[in-house]
């Protein structure tokens, strides 16, 4: 009798995103290898996978542009689908054009934080041209004063907005709204700075969350019976295990691979789409080490190229299965919270689009750091010093400064003759 009651509860349930009460002791009985619809499951993932591998290699292909552009796409989707999941239709009612305020702040992260990150390749796409220059750099110095008055803007909005028993409804919308751009929008923002940097610091780290995730689903599917963590029921030992091992060694391989192409090692230094060509430098120099000689005679090889940065990339394997699935695991918590199954459903198979960026933006902000702190070298460059000039000083001034130093470099020469 209880079974069948709670057969019903179900049934009213389907076609609701929320998961019933008893639904989370189920799950952790009935894990993907016993699981009966699992094979419909599965091809329905693999085919939105296979488009979406499909659709990121062209991207990746077209160039630095489009993958930001892709970046921001996701964040707008990622938005929609957070904002929405504390609104209310009676409420909203109430509140005409409340719920445009969500965009006004999301507009303004975005303007500061892609301003931040791309005002100095903006400079440098514009330097030929004095009328473009002069307006880009305007905009560069007064960009953050733009952007405070435009929050400003937006938090009187939200106080003339305010409404007799509403307020409760209406701050936790603001907070709730800071709270997406902290925690979701600035976190992904750091992949579009690994992608200027070279697409390699980009596509490496999203490549081992995608072949970690698959590799957990394989493992979990056919082998694993040990629960993992309540939050995720099915989540198993043997599809965590399993995926922490074939991630590292992916990481190893793929960046001996894509470590090879110009295209994805070399930074971008300015806004343009065309072709890249730059020194690889000592990361993505193949070094030669010589096999041990017990190896048997039939074994093909008796040396191996090894690049550099593949022992960097061990460390992105690392984290990558280790600490960037409790992203997916925080996102669990979080949609148990609000007893959802989903974030969304534009992913057939697996959920909206927040479902599928969870560990990515972990990733991302780790990728970034690892790149600061291990890769970039710490000292100030010529590069660094001409990008501080040409960002921060006028036409007048850069012209008074090459005057000087032609002036010391001059009495130097003439000095040592």
């Amino acid at each position: 009798m209880i079974k069948e009651n709670s057969v019903g509860r179900m049934r009213r349930r389907k076609g609701s995103n929320e998961v019933p009460a008893d639904a989370g002791q189920a799950n952790g009985k009935q894990f993907l290898v016993n699981d009966q619809n699992k094979y419909k499951s599965m091809l329905i993932r693999a085919n939105s996978s296979m488009w979406m591998i499909g659709g990121f290699i062209f991207v990746v292909y077209m160039g630095h542009l489009y993958i930001w552009a892709m970046v921001v796409i996701i964040q707008i989707f990622m938005a929609k689908e957070l904002f929405g999941l504390l609104r209310k239709a009676n409420e909203d009612k109430q509140l005409p054009g409340f719920k445009h305020l969500n965009w006004h702040f999301f507009f303004t992260a975005t303007l500061f934080v892609y301003g931040r990150i791309l005002s100095q390749r903006l400079v440098n796409t514009v330097t030929t041209d004095k009328l473009l220059y002069k307006i880009v750099a305007n905009l560069i110095k007064y960009h953050m004063v733009t952007c405070y008055f435009l929050y400003i803007a937006g938090f009187v909005w939200f106080i003339l907005s305010l409404k007799k028993k509403m307020y409760k409804y209406q701050f936790g919308q603001y907070a709730w709204t800071h709270m997406i751009l902290i925690v979701v929008f600035t976190q992904s923002s750091f992949t579009v700075a690994n992608i200027f940097e070279g697409i390699f610091w980009f596509l490496l780290p999203a490549s081992l969350i995608v072949i970690n995730d698959i590799a957990a689903y394989i493992f979990g599917f056919f082998f694993g019976k040990t629960p993992l963590i309540k939050l995720s029921p099915k989540k198993t030992w043997e599809g965590f295990i399993g995926a922490s091992v074939t991630t590292i060694i992916s990481a190893f391989l793929l960046a001996n691979f894509l470590g090879r192409f110009q295209w994805l090692t070399c930074p971008r230094k300015d806004l343009s789409t065309g072709w890249l060509q730059c020194d690889p430098g000592p990361l993505f120099t193949p070094e030669t080490f010589a096999l041990p000689g017990w190896l048997p005679e039939w074994f093909p090889w008796t040396e191996i190229h090894v690049l550099p940065v593949q022992w960097h990339a061990l460390a992105l394997g690392l984290f990558a299965s280790i600490i960037a699935p409790f992203g997916g695991f925080f996102a669990s918590g979080f949609k148990r919270a609000f007893k959802i199954k989903d974030f969304g459903d534009s992913i057939p198979g697996h959920g909206g689009m927040t479902d599928r960026m969870d560990c990515q933006m972990v990733m991302a902000v780790f990728a970034y750091i690892y790149h600061q702190s291990f890769i970039v070298a710490q000292s100030v460059s010529v590069g660094m010093i001409f990008d501080q000039i040409v960002m921060n000083l006028s036409y007048k001034e850069q012209r008074a400064l090459y005057a000087k130093l032609g002036q010391i470099i001059g009495d130097k020469k003439y000095g040592e003759s």
